[in-house]
């Protein structure tokens, strides 16, 4: 049977989720209708949101639902550039997800922003100090301000509510991508400071094809889609509810079990570690100390393997029936250096054997097993 341990591009859903879509699936109307099949349709969604604010830590009323993390953290940064009136600068660290590299990338080429790059450390961490000092500098002509809160690739935690006080004191607003860590670390919207903060259901165990972007009351935001008016007017288009709904039962779901999951995905993480340092001599592993409490996502393990390639270790891996990646998903099939490893300042040869090994709601000790069965046997033919 093949072992997936590629849960930070998606996780398997879950078995309520799949109960809970098939049934909303299974009803008719549109949320926007005002006869009772639309609302009926329109208290399910009602619900859901309420539902999502609750393990979220915000009003229902903040709840943006999108198609997903890309969507959100695109509304994010181009709608607040937007609405930004006239400020051009958009503070972003290095080794961001590629739909915020992307966004800015857009926004600078064509509509005239300016990017003001953010240097991380070793660990893929932006150092309050960093950007206090780059507030200083742009305090009147940043539009922005758009971090990660865990680093999708290796891991690493950034600490949110320092840096969210930094961005208020300042005036500036704050996104917070936090597709990687909601639902496998404690994320309060409230507690957090941002003004804006991204999620997606495939990452805790919900259908792809829908995410949300929290939207605070005192964020400026302009919208990209235009139409019906839906979701505040920032998101127009009929709201899929079906998946909404799953949405909602999967972050409950995951939110209910982050204790258990938590301890049980690091067992696993650094069971396989212990194993593969042993088996892989100079291995590295990547992203913060895993020893350091809260420092990186539990689930989590980058390791560069000197004098292999990543995507050939990749390819034999998975003939071999054991699914990881090299970083991203959104850069799969792409021959690229990780940017993150990059920015963590690593050269070329070093980051060009990058692995990412990630746990989650089914992952076993048998996953495991078979992971150091065939991972340092592998990384020796490769060398």
């Amino acid at each position: 049977m093949a072992v997936y341990l590629d849960h930070a591009a998606g996780t398997p859903m879950r078995p309520a989720a799949v109960a809970a879509l098939a049934e909303a699936a299974g009803r008719v109307g549109n949320p926007s209708s005002v006869h009772g099949h639309g609302q009926a349709a329109r208290a399910a969604l009602e619900e859901a949101r309420e539902r999502l604010a609750a393990v979220l830590d915000c009003d229902p009323l903040e709840v943006v639902l999108t198609s997903g993390g890309t969507e959100s953290v695109n509304l994010a940064i181009t709608g607040s550039y937007r609405a930004a009136r006239g400020r051009s600068d958009l503070l972003v660290p290095g080794g961001e997800h590629a739909a915020t590299v992307e966004a800015v990338d857009a926004l600078v080429a064509s509509e005239g922003a300016h990017l003001v790059p953010l240097a991380v450390d070793a660990h893929a961490r932006l150092a309050p100090a960093v950007l206090a000092d780059a507030l200083d500098e742009h305090r009147t002509t940043a539009a922005l301000v758009s971090l990660l809160w865990a680093n999708n690739e290796v891991g690493t935690l950034n600490p949110v509510p320092e840096l969210a006080a930094l961005t208020r004191s300042s005036d500036v607003p704050l996104h917070v991508d936090a597709v990687a860590a909601f639902g496998a670390i404690p994320v309060s919207f409230r507690a957090s400071g941002a003004d804006l903060l991204s999620v997606s259901a495939h990452k805790v165990g919900g259908p792809a094809g829908v995410g949300a972007l929290v939207v605070h009351r005192r964020a400026a935001l302009s919208p990209l889609l235009h139409g019906g008016g839906q979701e505040r007017g920032l998101r127009s288009g009929t709201v899929a509810v079906p998946l909404a709904v799953a949405f909602a039962v999967a972050a409950e779901e995951a939110v209910a079990d982050l204790a258990a999951a938590t301890a049980h995905t690091a067992r696993l993480r650094d069971r396989a570690l212990a194993g593969l340092v042993a088996g892989l001599p100079g291995s590295v592993v990547r992203g913060a100390d895993t020893a350091v409490p809260g420092a990186r996502l539990p689930n989590n393990l980058h390791v560069t393997v000197p004098g292999a390639d990543g995507e050939d270790l990749l390819l034999l891996l998975d003939a071999a029936g054991v699914s990881v990646s090299t970083g991203s998903a959104c850069l799969a099939g792409v021959a690229r250096i990780s940017p993150v490893l990059l920015a963590m300042g690593l050269p070329v040869d070093e980051a060009r054997g990058a692995l990412r090994i990630t746990f989650g709601h089914t992952s076993s000790e048998a996953d495991v097993d078979a992971l150091l069965a065939a991972l340092p046997r592998l990384a020796a033919a490769v060398r």
